[in-house]
């Protein structure tokens, strides 16, 4: 099965093999063509190249991309989207004045989640996790990058990422699964810290290495919830299991997680809204990508990761949506970018780098997506006829995708 994508107005984000990320000034510069061909076969990348070049070619399907772009999918690196029920309430305390802490400490936040969650069965929590991903799918998501977190039991975590693992069966989208079971710790815990570390350590991960049910162990790293040294603790454990790191850090305070991830080679350091500059020096010409979660800061109005002043000390950076029913109860990357832009003062050309390329690489997956590369999948967004990229975060409330192909096929 052929597709041959001609009259491409631009082709964005082409990349030889090998280049797995970005880093400081070299994210100012997203490589396109004008006037361009792309050629799929079957699931993958077989050519592309300037119209001025395309060879007679013989196709199953011909489509005609005047006044068009075309660019990789996006690469959402941190989600949450395996839950039950909703925080609509929340929302509202907050707009009251109640704070995010506040709300986890009277019960709510991460803690009413995993009752939901703990009262719902499997199925009920698979049909409200497959419309979410659905949604995003049409959104331009190609890859994503799901979190367990909101069990805080053995049955409960287990159940997540069984979810996942039947949502990665049944749709071509790419999917990660990360355990987090130390997401908080649930009541009946709160003061026996160590037992439920022990938990952590002693029941789930066995029993999620035995069943191959991630790849990744995240943290909660901050004040309030996990301490550096219980983080460690975690990270050293699911290191034993063959999982990972990647690892919530700096939402509220800089309290040490980064150090700690880069110590064990994390391979992403998420959240990133408060840093210092001993942060920044401990990120430099490391393997661990930055992840800024802009539509986060928005809807709970924190501050943004401070992305210039990263990028300025040279370093990468990668975003992601933190799609949950707590803090951003939305999956729209198309946002994410634009909100880099227009709040973290991100170029175009960088915000859109930060979502495919350093996206696939913060999620594991630099060897097939996040660009234009032969032999990569044909995952795509074809956008509407636009004047140039710059109208995807300029337009930031307009759907301006005409349509997407993950693995070649062409779903919306």
């Amino acid at each position: 099965m052929t597709t041959l994508i001609t009259n491409i107005k631009e082709l964005l984000q082409i990349r030889e093999t090998g280049i797995t990320k970005v880093s400081g000034a070299e994210m100012a510069i997203l490589p396109t063509i004008k006037n361009a061909y792309l050629l799929i076969k079957d699931n993958l990348i077989a050519g592309f190249g300037s119209m001025e070049n395309l060879s007679e070619t013989e196709a199953d399907t011909l489509i005609d991309a005047t006044g068009k772009m075309v660019l990789p999918t996006w690469c959402d690196s941190h989600t949450h989207i395996v839950y039950a029920g909703n925080r609509e309430q929340e929302f509202v305390d907050r707009i009251n004045g109640m704070t995010y802490e506040e709300i986890a400490n009277r019960g709510g936040g991460i803690l009413n989640s995993a009752k939901k969650l703990n009262e719902s069965s499997e199925e009920e929590i698979y049909s409200q996790s497959k419309e979410r991903l659905e949604e995003v799918m049409r959104l331009g998501t190609g890859a994503v990058e799901i979190k367990s977190g909101y069990g805080l039991t053995l049955d409960g975590e287990l159940k997540i990422l069984r979810v996942i693992q039947q949502l990665s069966q049944h749709y071509p989208i790419t999917i990660k699964a990360t355990f987090l079971g130390a997401h908080a710790f649930p009541l009946e815990y709160k003061e026996n810290r160590k037992g439920y570390i022990d938990l952590i350590i002693n029941e789930m991960l066995p029993e999620i290495a035995k069943n191959q049910l991630a790849e990744y162990i995240d943290v909660f790293c901050e004040t309030g919830y996990f301490t550096v040294a219980e983080t460690e603790q975690i990270i050293e454990a699911g290191i034993r299991f063959g999982l990972k790191p990647k690892i919530h850090v700096n939402q509220f305070n800089s309290i040490g997680g980064v150090q700690a991830a880069v110590k064990y080679d994390a391979l992403s350091v998420d959240h990133l809204e408060v840093i210092k500059p001993e942060d920044i020096v401990a990120l430099k010409n490391t393997e661990t990508m930055p992840v800024a979660l802009p539509s986060c800061s928005y809807f709970l109005s924190i501050p943004y990761t401070p992305a210039r002043e990263m990028i300025t000390a040279g370093l990468p950076i990668a975003l992601a949506t933190d799609y949950n029913p707590g803090s951003t109860p939305s999956g729209n990357m198309n946002f994410v970018v634009a909100t880099a832009c227009i709040k973290m003062k991100m170029t175009p050309e960088e915000a859109i780098n930060a979502a495919t390329i350093n996206g696939a690489y913060a999620m594991g997956v630099s060897d097939s997506h996040g660009s234009i590369t032969i032999g990569k999948k044909a995952n795509l967004i074809i956008t509407k006829p636009i004047p140039s990229y710059y109208q995807l975060p300029y337009a930031f409330g307009s759907n301006l995708i005409d349509a997407v192909f993950l693995e070649g096929q062409h779903i919306i």
